[in-house]
């Protein structure tokens, strides 16, 4: 298993969380809840409205979102989805715990008792350059007050 932070519309009640529990796709078990380590720019982008984590260390905000065990199968079904490596590409970074549900082994209960762990985080270096000049958020939700919401793969 592979521990995947996801921070855009793969979480609870945002648009693609439907493919989180989709067992067919692989297996996502919710651990909790996490902020990135590192300040980034989170940034909602394209004629899709897409949320991108530009991956510039100590820009931006602590970004906010959920930790997920993944199996195999779910790991590389989340490359395909996220356009591994073309428009994102799946790094370590060091997450934060801020609320913990996860029922693992002794070293995960000691690794989120000390409140950091490492994680997969889709973020991207290929973006335009302009996206840098883009509000930055903290947070993502596909309804939120920027009214920008996420255009459905389905509906493009």
């Amino acid at each position: 298993m592979a521990r995947v932070f996801v921070y855009g519309t793969l979480k609870k009640g945002q648009p693609n969380y439907k493919y989180m529990i989709n067992t067919a796709k692989g297996l996502a078990k919710f651990q909790g809840r996490g902020r990135t380590v590192e300040k980034y720019p989170l940034v909602i982008a394209g004629k899709y409205n897409i949320p991108y984590m530009l991956n510039i260390p100590g820009k931006g905000y602590h970004v906010a979102g959920e930790i997920y065990s993944v199996d195999d199968q779910m790991l590389q079904f989340l490359d395909e989805f996220e356009g591994c490596p073309d428009m994102y590409q799946r790094t370590l970074m060091r997450i934060e715990v801020v609320e913990w549900e996860g029922k693992g082994g002794v070293g995960e209960a000691r690794a989120a008792a000390e409140g950091i762990i490492e994680c997969f985080v889709y973020s991207t270096t290929t973006y335009p350059p302009e996206w840098v000049g883009l509000p930055y958020h903290d947070s993502y939700d596909s309804s939120g007050k920027h009214g920008l919401s996420y255009v459905l793969r389905e509906s493009r």
